[in-house]
């Protein structure tokens, strides 16, 4: 009897150190990670923001051409109160950092820079990280989607939203995205991430439309969407 109630003891004391490892990395994956990634995307936004601030030539830097820190903020106040940097690429490496990335693979994002038609596709964690897209599910259509580069505010309209697809589905990085309503070419951002929360295992889809671009005056001054 003695060695069973030894035995139930132990067995006890493996439970409650496993739950706090458990709870530990919870902590660690939900909490402490949102606090490094936040820290590494404020390091690398004040990069970009430097370098803005000290062109000499305005048709250079972040705002026309990618840079290694990143090409410009994302503001979408439905879903965050901050503002997002944007880098090149979606690798979870890059994710990690707490900030969005653009694609470059499977489907190439067209940049709005360029000028061209096309779809600027972004994708950011929802949860750990920086969880930038965490609260993606508070967006709704009419909302406002707003791209800041060093000389421009472009201003998008969300128009569609598919809150649950594969996450082999690339149909919906298409320069027109059909999924999404549209047949012709047109000037179109779409978000992703992960869903549900805190796993991976489908796709949460935001589409917008480009309504107008506004030039970056001495000031910054906000567009009216973000006041």
């Amino acid at each position: 009897m003695g060695r069973i109630a030894m035995a139930v003891s132990v067995f006890g004391e493996l439970l409650i150190t496993a739950g706090l490892v458990l709870g530990l990395f919870v902590v660690y994956s939900l909490w402490w990670t949102n606090v490094v990634a936040d820290r590494a995307a404020d390091k690398q936004g004040d990069k970009v923001r430097d370098t803005w601030a000290h062109a000499e030539d305005r048709d250079t830097g972040p705002g026309a051409l990618n840079t290694k820190n990143g090409i410009g903020f994302l503001h979408v106040p439905s879903m965050s109160k901050g503002e997002i940097l944007v880098r090149k690429g979606t690798s979870t490496k890059l994710l990690n950092d707490g900030v969005a990335g653009y694609y470059t693979d499977p489907v190439k994002a067209t940049l709005p820079t360029s000028g061209k038609n096309g779809n600027f596709s972004i994708a950011a964690h929802r949860d750990g990280h920086g969880a930038k897209f965490h609260k993606i599910d508070k967006i709704r259509k009419g909302d406002p989607i707003v791209f800041e580069t060093k000389d421009d505010w472009y201003v998008y309209k969300v128009y569609a939203i598919l809150p649950e697809t594969s996450k082999f589905n690339v149909k919906v990085l298409a320069p027109i995205p059909k999924e999404s309503g549209r047949k012709k070419a047109g000037h179109y951002i779409t978000l992703t991430t992960c869903t549900p929360v805190y796993t991976s295992t489908y796709r949460y889809i935001v589409w917008g439309e480009l309504e107008r671009v506004e030039k970056v005056d001495a000031d910054r001054t906000l567009p009216k969407e973000l006041r």
